[in-house]
Order: C-alpha cells, then structure tokens, then sequence
C-alpha cells in the first residue's frame, strides 16, 4: 500500500496523463486567483487603514476644538500651560499620533513634540483660518503623515486658532501589517482546500483514466472503436439495472437488434425468450448453446465487476456451421476419454486374468455391449507364446447375463481357419463383420451357436489380435446387439487402439507371472521344506508371502550337538528375486556357522561381517538393503535358552500356564552395520513346557498398525491354555493378519521339552592316565542298562580315545557325559582352548591315530568351545555299532592304549 501511494502520486503529478494536466492547469489557476485576492485585500486593507487614519484625526481634531474651556485656555496668560497636557492626553486616548493647537499667526501653543512649543511653523492652514475643517496628506515635523485641521471659534464664531491631528503613514502601515497574517493564512488555507479539491477530482480522473495520457487515450479509444465493431464476435454490455449500454455491429446483426436499442432494457428489443433470459440475468456463463432464429449461438457472460460498474459484459459466437459436427465431435470426446479412462483402469494389477476381466469391463457398455477376451494358455501361465496358434482359452467376458450362447469363461475354443478370428491371426490386424446376418464366413465356426447369437440380436463384431511387442498373445472380441448401431471403419481403428493399450498390460502382467513364478520357485527351493524331528523341541511354523510377492524373510531349525537346538529367524529388506537369493545366500551362512558350534552371538558376529563383506564387494550386482536376525539355542539338558539378535525383534515366551513375557534381548545394529562392535546375548532357564515364539516385524507392524500394538495383539493371541505349536500358529495367524499381508511374514513355535535326567550319566575324570579304564568301565555298564550293548565296544574305545587325549593335552577339570537320545552323545570336557586336529599318522608313527579312529566310528565328532575350556563330542547311531569296513578292531583297541594317544 505505501509503495502504490507514491506511485499514484507520480503518476498525478506527470503531465503524460490526462489527470496530471488538468491538475496541474486546475493548481496554476488556483494559485492565480489566491494571488490576486491576497493582493486585492492587501490594497483593501491599505485604503481601508488610510480611510480610518482620516476618520480618526478629524475626529480627534473637532474633539478637541469644541472641548468646553479651550477658548478660555486660548486667552489666559499661559495657554501651553493648559491645553499641552490636555493634548496629550486627548491624543493618547483617540489613538492618534498627536494633538496640534496654533494660533492664527502660526504660534505652536500644544504640540506632540514640547520642543515645538513657541515656534511658528507654516502650514496649509489657511482654510481652517478661515473657518473649514479639512484633512490632507502632507510632510510634516512627524514625516509623512494624514492630517485632519479643525478651527477653534469663540462665542462669536470667530476663529481664534486651529487644532491639527496627525497620523504617520508609517502608523497606518503597520495597522495594514496587522491584518497581513489574517490575509496571507486564509489565502494559504484557501489555496490548501482548492489544491485538495483539485487533487481529489484529478485522482478520481486517474482511476477513470487508468494514468492514460491524451495521445494514448485517443489511441485506446480509435483502438476500441475498431476492434469493437470489427471484431466478428457479438459484444454486449449490460447495466446493473438490465438496460442494455452497449452493443457491437456483429452483436446487432446477430441479434437483429433496432436502431435505438442502447439505452432500453433487454427484455424489450424483442428478442426470443430462449437468449433473452441468459442476457438479462446477469449470471456467469461459459459457452453456452441457445438459439436466436435460426442461429445457434454460443454465449459467454462475465460480470464488469471489479472492472467497472455493476453489470455484465456478453460475448456471442455464431456456431451455426458447427452444429453439424457437434455429434462427431462428442463421439470423439467420448473415445478420447475411453481411451484415457482405459490406460488408468486396464493394467492395475499385474495379473493375467483380471487384466483381461479390466479391458472387457472397460469398453462395455461405451463401445460395444458385449466384449470377449481369449489368450493362448501359454501366456496365462507367464511363459513366451509360440509363434501361430489359434487354439486359445476364454478368460474373459463383459455385457452377457444369465444364459448366453458365447464360450464361457475357461472354455478352449479353436477357431475355424475360415473364420474372421482365423484371418485377424494370420493378417495381424483387426476384421470387421458390420452385419453377421448378411455374412456367413463367421459362421463356419459353429452354425448352430451362431444362430442363437443372431436370436440374442447380436449384429455386428469386430475381432482384433491381442498384440504387443511383436507378439500375438490372444483375441479381443467387441460385440454389439439390440438397438446399437453397427460398427464402421472408424470403430475398427479405435479397437484397435484400444486393444494395443490393453495388450502392452496383459504382456507386463505375463512377464510379472514368470519372473513372480521363478522368484516363488526359488523362494520354496531356499526356505526350509520341513524342521526335522528333535527330542529338545516340538517346533511348527507358518510363512504367508506378501501381497507384493515373495519376500526376504526366513525361517531355520538347526539340531546342534549334544541334543542341543538353534531356532533362527530373519528378514531381508524388499522383495522378489534378489530378496528371495539374499535370504538363501544368509540362510546357508547360518547352517553353515552352525556347523563350527558357535554361540548366538559369534555366529552373528560373523554374519554381520559377511553382510559388509558383500556390501562392500564391488563385483556383487546388488548391495544387501538391510537384513535383520534372531538366533536361539535351547539346551534340554539344563533347560537353558541362549539369544541374540541383530536388529530384529526379540522372542515372545509363553510360560507352561499360560502366561506371556517378551524376554529383552540385547538389540544389537542390522547385519552389515554393527562395525566390528561385540555382539551380546540373554540367557534364560525355561520350565519344561514352555513355547518360545521367533517372528518378523510383518507379524506386528503394518500400515495401519504401531509395533506396541502390534505386541499387544501378539500378547493376546499367545496368552491362554496350554496348545501346541501347530494350533499356536493357527491362532496367531488368524488373530494377527489380513488375507493378504503387505509384508511377508515368517513364525516359528518351539515348545521346550527337557532330557530325561535317567539318560544322562555324568563322571570327574581325574588327570592321571590310570583313570581312563574305570571311567570307561562305569560307562560300559551304563550302556548295559540303557539297553546298548550294541555299541558298548565302539562308544568305549571312542572315550578312551578322548579320555586320553583331555589328559595328556588338556587340563583340569577334566569330565566326561553321556546323552542318550535319539543318537548316543558322547562328550568329554576339558579346561583348556586347544583343540585336537585330525590326521592320517604315518606307518611309521607309533602314535596320531586316536582322532582318526573316533572319526572312523563315530557318525559325527566335534569341538564345541565354552567359557572354561572345550567340548570335544562323538555322536554314535543307537544300533549297528559294527565297525566301518576296512577297520581292525583288534588294532583299533590296541589304539587306545596307545602310549602316545592321539
């Protein structure tokens, strides 16, 4: 607002406008007349002055002279005497400059300057003398002065002496003086409002004229005039008040509107109601259509508001010669916008079969009344189609209801190769049938159906070839019947249009259903197929793919040694291909550090470095995005559940009565983002019957849920009775997820279950060699009242084996356990880290050969490092504990007490 005022004044203030010419011609004569009215009341004031100076000597003058006692005075001895202060005080009370009295012969009795007083002065007094008082203008003792004479008379009216009254011309000037700041403020104050009054009717012709200058609104208005009438569209302007202001040439030959018309209302130039009302209402309008005579017009009305006063401004365009195309043109739109609505509507899933269902529905009933879609079987099930083929499956079909004699869907139809269908596969192009009654050549598919579709009023198809990147994947077929019109030339263009659009969508959709198949494929052949049968845990599991396809997230139930369990879960960021490899690629990493018996943390230390390993690989094709896991060990011998995660969410454990609790383990960074750093884990005791529940975060998080709800809801469906883990996955599934989730999930239940402490046989080994052949002994009958006399003579000549070896190499304390389940775990402890290693002892070495031995026997053998020292273990199958072929028995046992062992 500050920044316009300016402008506008400027603009006021320019000459280049109209309104700062007349402002500035209105403020010149302002000024003019104020200067001469200053001036005019300034020689008013001056006369006026001089005129009053006159009044008041000749007054102060007669005053004095008729003053009673002044004859008297005149006569006495001393006249000055007397009549001096009576002059003075006369003059000082009538505002003169003095009281003058002089006798006849010019003797000074009383004058305004004592010095005067005896002198003889000579003056115009000769009238007065004579007896007539006057006033003139004269030079004097006092300057230049206005001097009113009066004579004294005696009784006798004889002039005895004269009475002059002076006023300086000085005195008067300043009386005028007085009166000039009077004069020159109202003159200033009459020059203020007139300037204002002029600024105020320049800027109201500044708005008017927009800052137009003379040239420049000459122009605007030859300008207007011209385009006005030579424009060849209809102009009208209509008041507030529906009086019509203004018409064009083009508006008066449109309107056929009488000479006088401006000025007059609308309603009464005798248009036709059907225009009449729109002009005169006064409402917006956008080209609509009304009719004058015989015109078709296209009106416009906009209102003059803000522009102008209240009113509308009507523009009318004659579109007579359109109305012919006015049909063809709508035709057009309406394909346009099915075109358009098509590529929005066809292709929103990546499925075959509802993409065909998406054309069919698409096109009826705004193109034909009935449409079937028919594909090669091959492209439903995602592969490449062959090169000819016209044996195809109905998938789709739109317009029909109830009983109708088209293929249903899921029928193979083979079209006859005289049939249209037949000539568009061979042409590659769209064939029109515009009237099937008068043709027969699509008849040749099936007479008898053919005729129920003529009896349906089916009239007129066109088929054209579902093609897309060179490719024929199947037919569309458009149908029309009933009172529709018969299909032309144009309609087979626009179907095939249409038909191309729809086939670029069916092809992506049969390209997504082989790669979604191999990435399933891939996905099955990389997830576990079953969990193998262990005594430490009942275990079942449940994985849902996402509705965007397969996913990363995994599942493993991995037996350890000594009866001992890994339950692992994970998820890998995305989905599809790479996210299904990456998953395999780090579920065979953690089978494979499972094999080396490590504990949760070191096995995701290593993991985690494999991840950065690969990230870091500039030959790899991708990066891993992210990948989070949870590994559990579960030992049923103490009952003991050992975790770890990385950046995944720890486990839910359900109690025997019940109850649930979500253990806090220790969160450690994603795979590939823990930097070296250690890993740490939670350690629990479980009761016997317990159910450990290992899932990924689509389990608990989704769009339109928290993860707090997430576990709640978790919480809830866990809580309750005692079930197994089948029927606990049941329930979490169905309590927890949508038919189709948007994230793959993965669960997996274990129930705990302890070894029966009968089937564990414990013994401290002393380190002395003597010792090795009790512990053996005890062990000996231990397998006899298990029932294993089968394998007493292998599992004995195992344990001295590394009986032997935990003496000679290892250090205190030294024990030795027996686990019988479903195989026989022999293991034996040592407070030493250094670990055996196998080898073939030479013919010559009299020892090295007792690992070799227990590798022989045993089905698998192995060291497990603990906190104190080492396990080495040796599992043996329950029966058939005869001796591998190609092994000596005799010099086998003669091994074990072999001086240097092994």
């Amino acid at each position: 607002m500050a920044a316009a005022r300016p402008q506008r004044l400027s603009s006021l203030l320019s000459v280049r406008s109209v309104a700062g010419e007349v402002f500035l011609l209105q403020l010149a004569v302002v000024v003019l007349l104020v200067a001469a009215a200053v001036v005019a009341l300034v020689v008013q004031a001056r006369g006026d002055a001089m005129l009053d100076a006159r009044h008041r000597t000749l007054a102060a003058a007669g005053t004095f002279a008729e003053s009673p006692g002044i004859v008297a005075a005149l006569r006495s001895p001393h006249p000055s005497a007397v009549l001096q202060p009576s002059a003075r005080a006369a003059s000082d009370i009538a505002g003169v400059d003095g009281i003058n009295v002089y006798t006849l012969d010019g003797i000074t009795v009383a004058h305004s300057d004592p010095q005067q007083i005896g002198k003889r002065v000579v003056g115009p007094f000769a009238g007065a003398a004579a007896g007539k008082s006057f006033t003139e203008t004269f030079e004097g003792s006092l300057g230049r002065s206005v001097v009113s004479v009066v004579p004294v008379k005696d009784s006798h009216g004889t002039v005895i002496a004269v009475v002059s009254s002076p006023v300086t011309i000085q005195n008067v000037q300043t009386m005028v003086n007085r009166q000039l700041p009077v004069v020159l403020g109202s003159a200033a104050a009459v020059l203020a409002l007139s300037a204002g009054g002029t600024a105020l009717v320049s800027r109201r012709l500044l708005r008017r004229t927009h800052g137009l200058g003379p040239a420049e609104m000459t122009r605007m208005y030859e300008h207007h005039d011209a385009v006005l009438h030579a424009v060849r569209e209809g102009v009208l302007i209509v008041g507030g008040d529906g009086r019509l202001l203004l018409a064009n040439d083009e508006a008066r030959r449109l309107l056929d509107l009488p000479v006088d018309a401006e000025g007059r209302p609308v309603t009464d130039l005798g248009l036709e109601e059907a225009i009449a009302e729109p002009i005169a209402s006064g409402r917006s309008a956008t080209d609509e259509l009304h009719m004058s005579a015989d015109r078709l017009l296209a009106v416009n009305i906009r209102p003059t508001a803000p522009y102008g006063q209240a009113g509308t401004v009507v523009t009318l365009r004659d579109t007579t010669e359109l109305r012919a195309l006015t049909g063809r043109a709508e035709v057009a739109r309406e394909r346009l916008k099915l075109l358009y609505d098509a590529g929005v509507q066809v292709g929103t899933t990546l499925n075959v079969e509802r993409t065909a269902e998406e054309l069919a529905e698409v096109a009826v009933p705004r193109f034909a009344d009935m449409v079937t879609v028919d594909l090669l079987d091959p492209v439903l099930r995602g592969e490449e189609p062959p090169e000819a083929s016209t044996e195809m499956r109905r998938t789709a079909v739109a317009g029909l209801e109830g009983d109708h004699p088209l293929s249903p869907v899921g029928e193979l139809i083979r079209f006859a190769p005289t049939g249209p269908m037949a000539a568009g596969l061979a042409g590659g192009h769209a064939v029109l049938e515009a009237d099937l009654r008068a043709t027969h050549r699509w008849r040749s598919q099936d007479q008898a159906n053919a005729l129920q579709i003529l009896d349906r009023g089916i009239h007129s198809l066109i088929v054209v070839p579902l093609r897309a990147r060179g490719v024929v994947l199947g037919m569309a077929g458009y149908w029309r019947g009933k009172d529709s019109p018969p299909f032309d030339e144009e309609d087979v263009s626009f179907a095939e249009e249409l038909t191309a659009r729809a086939a670029l969508s069916v092809d992506n959709a049969r390209r997504y259903t082989r790669e979604h198949t191999m990435a399933v494929a891939l996905q099955r052949s990389l997830l576990p197929r079953g969990v193998p049968e262990h005594s430490a845990v009942e275990v079942a599991h449940r994985y849902l793919a996402a509705q965007a396809g397969v996913g990363g997230d995994w599942f493993d139930v991995i037996p350890l040694p000594g009866a001992r369990v890994a339950l692992v879960v994970g998820d890998v960021v995305g989905h599809g291909l790479h996210a299904a490899a990456t998953m395999g690629r780090l579920r065979t990493a953690v089978y494979n550090f499972s094999t080396l018996d490590l504990p949760p943390d070191e096995l995701l230390s290593h993991l985690d470095e494999l991840v950065a390993h690969i990230d870091a690989d500039e030959q790899e094709w991708q990066g891993i995005t992210g990948a989070t896991c949870l590994c559990a060990i579960y030992d049923p011998v103490s009952g003991q559940v050992t975790a770890a995660t990385a950046g995944h969410p720890g486990p839910a454990l359900v109690g025997p009565d019940g109850t649930v609790s979500f253990p806090e383990v220790p969160v450690s960074p994603p795979l590939g983002l823990g930097a070296g750093l250690p890993m740490e884990t939670m350690t629990a005791t479980l009761p016997e019957g317990s159910r450990l529940a290992l899932f990924t975060d689509g389990l608990i998080e989704n769009r339109d849920r928290d993860p707090d709800a997430g576990l709640a809801a978790l919480r809830a469906a866990l809580a309750g009775p005692a079930r197994t883990p089948e029927e606990t996955c049941t329930e979490v599934i169905n309590a927890m997820l949508p038919a189709r989730p948007s994230d793959d999930v993965a669960l997996l239940v274990a129930r705990t279950r302890r070894l029966d402490p009968a089937r564990i046989a414990e013994w401290d080994v002393p380190p002395d060699p003597a010792a090795v052949s009790p512990v053996r002994n005890s062990c000996a009958r231990r397998l006899s009242d298990w029932g294993l006399d089968d394998i007493a003579f292998t599992t004995e000549l195992i344990l001295s084996e590394l009986i032997t070896n935990a003496i000679r190499y290892g250090t205190e304390p030294i024990r030795v356990r027996l686990l019988y389940d479903r195989s026989l775990v022999c293991e034996v402890s040592d407070g030493s880290s250094t670990s055996p290693h196998l080898r073939r002892a030479e013919a010559t070495d009299e020892g090295g050969r007792g690992l070799f031995l227990v590798a022989q026997f045993a089905e698998r053998w192995g060291t497990r490092y603990t906190a104190r020292g080492k396990i080495i273990w040796s599992e043996q199958a329950l029966h058939g504990g005869a001796a591998p072929p190609g092994v000596d028995l005799g010099e086998a046992l003669l091994a074990g007490w072999d001086d240097e062992g092994g």
